[in-house]
């Protein structure tokens, strides 16, 4: 009973975890996709020392990402793509951290950290612990 209780629990952080950063990087994503890069300069003065292409491309993959942690666990249509958009946000935020270390930008570096390790927690949990079984 406790084993079952403890899964219960953990799914329901995994669910919590997977809507926060997927609705995150959605909005983070449609931004970096479709805004003036001087717009965004005004919160992410990044933007404008790397080409528009790489920023587009960036939010894209974000976009992506995001849509990869929720769409296929709430359809349960190949929700093993939940596991791999994860792995796939947490090398972002690992290339994200190295990026704002060689700007000297280390405040930035601790959320990259983080949410780096909450995406882990998504593909272990949801690849081992708390599986999402497709659709028969």
């Amino acid at each position: 009973m406790t084993d079952q209780k403890n899964n219960k629990v953990i799914n329901i952080a995994l669910w919590a975890v997977q809507v926060l950063l997927g609705l995150m990087f959605l909005m983070a994503g449609a931004m970096k996709a479709s805004q003036p890069i001087e717009t965004m300069a005004e919160s992410l003065p990044w933007v404008t020392d790397v080409s528009a292409g790489l920023v587009r491309f960036i939010g894209v993959s974000e976009l992506l990402g995001g849509l990869g942690l929720l769409i296929p666990s709430l359809l349960r249509i190949k929700p093993f793509l939940t596991v791999w958009a994860a792995i796939g946000l947490a090398a972002v935020m690992i290339f994200a951290a190295i990026f704002h270390g060689s700007r000297g930008e280390f405040s930035a570096i601790g959320m990259n950290v983080v949410m780096a390790a909450m995406f882990v927690f998504i593909a272990w949990g949801r690849s081992k612990k708390v599986p999402i079984l497709a659709k028969a």
